[in-house]
């Protein structure tokens, strides 16, 4: 029996990969995975278990540990559940943001998380949110894209994402975090932000979500129907 089709698109934060994925995976009938809420969730965990940020070993554990669903709601907003419980908001914050990118950088962390992603991909097929998706996760990914725009237009997202949210945020902050998180992911030794050499790059700078959804969708049926 043939492999379940997968869709894996990787970028940087705010390239607006989890509004694509969730409707492009909505608009086929797939599952969807997205990879970075489990290392946000790997993070936070460990915060609040007091680890060390460099606590391999516990981390992996809470890793391994975890009962993760991915979702929407009846408006097609993001749904993520820990343990039966929904932690979508939680997750979202620019420190849980920070935290998953020093925990993906531990080696045991990722090894713990990478069977745990590899099993999301299920029929009818799979869209797969992530840094890593096509160069490490799924290499052989029916369709690989790699989603960016530019640094200010994805610090303007975020300020406005976390306004919308009554949150107080600053958007220098937010720019200079964006730019250490993508010198941070960029410059890893492990399994470091970058195209795979398949990947169709996507710049999102200018587009809208609706523009966006339509090009991944016209290359998903492409590649997956022919």
């Amino acid at each position: 029996m043939s492999s379940p089709p997968v869709i894996a698109i990787d970028g940087p934060s705010g390239s607006g990969k989890g509004t694509v994925c969730r409707r492009v995976a909505a608009e086929l009938g797939f599952h969807l995975l997205d990879s970075g809420a489990l290392y946000r969730l790997t993070g936070l965990a460990g915060r609040h278990a007091g680890l060390a940020p460099g606590d391999e070993a516990g981390h992996a554990r809470l890793a391994r540990g975890m009962q993760v669903e991915f979702g929407a709601d009846e408006r097609g907003d993001e749904r993520i559940w820990l343990n039966g419980e929904v932690v979508t908001d939680a997750i979202r914050t620019e420190q849980a943001g920070n935290l998953a990118s020093q925990v993906a950088s531990l080696g045991a962390v990722r090894q713990a998380l990478v069977a745990r992603q590899r099993d999301f991909a299920t029929l009818p097929g799979l869209v797969a949110d992530g840094r890593d998706m096509g160069t490490q996760i799924f290499p052989t990914a029916a369709l690989k894209i790699f989603l960016t725009a530019s640094a200010e237009e994805r610090a303007r997202r975020r300020y406005n994402q976390l306004k919308d949210k009554g949150l107080s945020v600053s958007l220098a902050d937010l720019s200079r975090e964006i730019a250490e998180r993508d010198h941070r992911d960029a410059s890893r030794a492990l399994a470091p932000l970058v195209a795979a050499a398949d990947a169709v790059e996507l710049d999102s700078t200018g587009l809208t979500p609706d523009e966006v959804v339509a090009r991944v969708l016209t290359l998903a049926r492409e590649r997956l129907i022919g």
